[in-house]
């Protein structure tokens, strides 16, 4: 069993971290912006990418080796490569708020750092060149920086944000997220948006792969059980189905590991690189040539904030190191719980609930317990 999940069982569990996502549908759209927004001190970020296809911006920034220990945002989206430029919009509401490294003698003089990373969605709209763009940026940013309370998740989960046109194998893919608190109260979260080549669920038995490491916080009442052999045949055969018709060729899961605990820029790299250990326990081919799976973890402690007693940090950090890859795991298996059917003229993606009804004791996904909500 994991260690227990924070109030919210969330990303927003760790201190000072918003979450502001930008949704285009309708019209030949089916995509959209997610933004990780740390406090305004900025947050100590590492980056892990793998697979054959990224696409990234500012990971180089991120090497240990370099310069800037802090970024000021971290925009995860759809559109392939066009959508990168979704993170002009972010860098511009930050430069508007001061917010980035200080660059010169006045107080506005600063260039915000805002690492990326995009997923592929083109086309799942009905219109291939529909994109996320500066606008989609700066509306997430907005919806970032601009809440009320930041702790609230409602709407943080499903097909919003960056995973609006998310795919997972023969599925409708969405944004989830999963937290855990340490013994000595340090705080670990996830938020991915699950977009991959591969698939969730386990083709002998219906089930998703990461069930197995989530605790009942993270799953409906009831919990889950294994589907009906009569929905795992007919799942089997429309996924197929959608597979001929729809290709996927290719894909990408993104996501933010975060914590409250003091890090340098080495190991948030090594956070971000263990929990793609909970990608793999979730998918199932991950990290293939058809995706750029890429994991950014940001530490938001403020600069000078004291880290555990040397003695005990080796052991707090293994603990950290165990529960981040547990929280990327559960949190892929809450991004397919609230994933929900999407149909446009490009064809349908099913969710797993509408796919596997059997697997809930009570016919339909319910409200998981942890803040998941269930959209219509």
């Amino acid at each position: 069993m994991t260690r227990p999940p924070g109030p919210t069982n969330t990303v927003l569990d760790v201190p000072g971290l918003r979450v502001g996502h930008a949704t285009r549908t309708g019209d030949g759209w089916l995509t959209g912006t997610t933004v990780v927004l740390p406090p305004a001190h900025g947050a100590v970020a590492g980056v892990d990418v793998r697979g054959g296809g990224p696409g990234t911006r500012e990971t180089d920034l991120l090497d240990p080796r370099n310069l800037v220990e802090r970024v000021h945002a971290v925009v995860l989206g759809g559109g392939s490569a066009l959508g990168l430029a979704a993170a002009d919009g972010v860098v511009a509401g930050l430069l508007d708020d001061g917010v980035g490294f200080p660059m010169g003698a006045a107080p506005g003089d600063v260039v915000p750092i805002v690492p990326a990373a995009i997923l592929f969605d083109l086309g799942r709209g009905g219109t291939f060149r529909h994109h996320p763009g500066a606008e989609t940026g700066a509306q997430a940013y907005a919806a970032a920086s601009g809440s009320t309370d930041p702790t609230d998740p409602t709407g943080l989960h499903g097909v919003v944000g960056a995973g609006t046109g998310a795919r997972a194998g023969g599925l409708k893919g969405a944004v989830g997220s999963a937290s855990s608190v340490l013994a000595d109260g340090t705080r670990v979260g996830a938020l991915v948006a699950v977009n991959a080549v591969g698939s969730c669920v386990d083709p002998a038995t219906g089930e998703l792969y990461g069930a197995a490491w989530c605790r009942p916080d993270d799953l409906p009442s009831g919990g889950l059980r294994r589907p009906d052999p009569r929905d795992l045949a007919r799942a089997t055969d429309l996924a197929a189905a959608l597979e001929a018709d729809r290709p996927a060729t290719l894909a990408t899961t993104i996501g933010v590991v975060a914590t409250d605990l003091p890090l340098t820029k080495a190991a948030c790299a090594k956070v971000a690189g263990v929990g793609h250990d909970g990608l793999a326990r979730a998918i199932a081919p991950v990290h293939s040539m058809f995706d750029g799976d890429t994991l950014f973890a940001l530490s938001t402690a403020a600069p000078g904030a004291a880290a555990p007693d040397p003695a005990a940090y080796p052991l707090v950090f293994h603990d950290l190191l165990t529960e981040a890859a547990h929280c990327v795991t559960r949190a892929v298996v809450r991004a397919m719980l609230a994933a929900t059917s999407v149909t446009t003229p490009w064809g349908t993606m099913r969710s797993y609930a509408e796919a596997f009804p059997s697997a809930f004791p009570d016919g339909s996904p319910g409200t998981p317990a942890g803040g998941l909500e269930d959209r219509p």
